[in-house]
């Protein structure tokens, strides 16, 4: 594993189940269970990843690695379920909050799919679950093509037979881990600098040193301001989940009204939702922000469909004091802006990497460090993966709407996945089950910030609201 990878792998705990999801609901009628088994079987080859599991090495040596699972039976990570006819959007949350909720078997392949019937006008579900330490928000996001066609006549070819490799024994993956300890540092040493050798690590770490001495006065005014503390602390093992969607177009509209991105309006709508939240519990004051760590791709162009993480982050102060919802978006604005200057100057790859010169006990210590510090740094995270324009089709049936799931750690009680399909943008909200008894509070005041965002952009451009 890669030195994020592992992190995220090391991360995972009793309360802290680590994998990322979806809930897809599609037009009926429902496949058979059988139809959707022989149909991921077919796929499986394309993605060798989902027969294998982790074997950690003893005493944390090295990084752990992946290995053929000899005992991969696919029926036991294909589920089928139904919910009580007609499934309205409630039941489906409720099934899905309680099946995302729960841990994947560390000692199996780190996935799960369920095919959910009973669903309302005939429809049906996928609820799908992959551990963070196979994949980020964007290669999974290329994965689709797993399972899903562009077209409904698609043929799909017969599953295959598979033999799985001969896993390592025990002396071999410790000899191997202290083999890789000693060369490993010294190839990406190489790596870095191509023929200067210690030259290029050394700029690296430069580089770093440059990064962190121009973010040190931002990291010390964020240090200064307060931030909505009431929603940090532990975090138990139940979850709520809520979702929320918004028009595409209406995001489009108040981008061309005000400036930015469409990543800017969406955060300020969420930055409403905060505050109707606070709001509600009484704990809204003045100069009070919301900080969310927004995850950033550092993938490049000819890494798409690599199953690593290749994953940066920044944070935003969601400034939930500020009444007016323009000024919300200018202030967001603002602060992505100083971000992306300053991801154009250091090189997040190469500070990623240096995760690569350190050892793996001491890595596995870190991450957890990390995690627990989350509850003094940030209160929310909020990850935006761009999806498909286009229609999706599963065994001929096409798909009508998806929810992202980010799942969330350390202190940080609530995490937002943003997806967008076809002309729908959605939210998916994970929360800590005793701690948001009052989810449906933020879904509902992300929809009214949006809606009170594009009623300021029409109000700016007249002539968009006259059409």
């Amino acid at each position: 594993m890669s030195p994020t990878d592992a992190g995220f792998f090391y991360a995972e705990s009793e309360n802290t189940p680590l994998h990322v999801g979806s809930v897809a609901v599609f037009e009926g009628p429902a496949p058979s269970y059988g139809d959707v088994v022989r149909l991921l079987l077919s796929k499986l080859p394309l993605v060798p990843r989902y027969r294998q599991r982790v074997r950690t090495v003893p005493l944390n040596l090295g990084r752990p690695l992946w290995v053929d699972d000899p005992h991969f039976q696919i029926l036991y990570h294909v589920r089928h379920t139904a919910v009580p006819t007609p499934g309205g959007e409630e039941q489906l949350r409720n099934l899905a909050g309680r099946v995302l909720g729960q841990r994947l078997d560390l000692a199996k392949p780190l996935w799960e799919l369920w095919l959910v019937e009973g669903l309302e006008d005939g429809r049906w579900g996928l609820i799908s679950k992959v551990h963070h330490c196979m994949v980020d928000g964007i290669a999974g996001t290329d994965l689709m093509q797993l399972m899903f066609d562009l077209t409904p006549d698609a043929t799909h070819s017969d599953p295959q037979d598979w033999t799985p490799q001969r896993s390592p024994s025990s002396v071999e993956v410790v000899a191997g881990a202290v083999q890789d300890a000693v060369t490993h540092p010294l190839r990406e040493l190489t790596r870095l600098s191509g023929t200067e050798g210690v030259k290029g690590a050394g700029r690296s770490v430069v580089q770093l040193g440059r990064s962190l001495g121009a973010t040190m006065p931002r990291t010390a005014r964020k240090l200064a301001t307060p931030t909505a503390r009431s929603l940090n602390g532990p975090i138990g093992p139940h979850r709520r989940w809520a979702w929320a969607d918004a028009d595409f177009q209406d995001l489009r509209q108040v981008r061309t009204a005000f400036g930015g991105t469409v990543n800017d309006v969406v955060l300020a709508a969420i930055t409403r939702g905060f505050r109707d939240l606070l709001e509600r519990r009484g704990s809204l004051r003045e100069g009070l922000v919301v900080r969310s760590m927004v995850p950033v791709s550092v993938r490049q162009p000819g890494q798409r469909g690599q199953l690593d993480n290749q994953i940066s982050a920044v944070f935003v102060d969601l400034p939930v004091s500020e009444p007016d919802p323009v000024a919300r978006l200018t202030s967001i604005r603002r602060q992505m802006n100083e971000h992306k200057k300053l991801l154009q100057t250091v090189d997040a790859r190469s500070i990623i990497a240096m995760g690569d010169f350190v050892a793996p006990t001491l890595l596995a210590l870190g991450v957890r460090a990390a995690v627990a510090a989350s509850n003094l740094w940030y209160q929310a995270v909020t990850t935006n993966v761009p999806g498909p324009r286009v229609p999706l089709y599963v065994l001929g049936r096409r798909m009508e709407s998806a929810h992202a799931y980010v799942p969330i750690a350390g202190g940080t009680r609530v995490s937002i996945g943003i997806f967008s399909y076809l002309g729908t943008m959605t939210f998916g909200i994970n929360a800590d089950f005793d701690a948001f008894p009052d989810v449906d509070v933020l879904s509902r005041g992300i929809c009214t910030g949006v809606g009170e965002l594009l009623e300021a952009a029409r109000a700016a451009t007249p002539s968009a609201a006259a059409t």
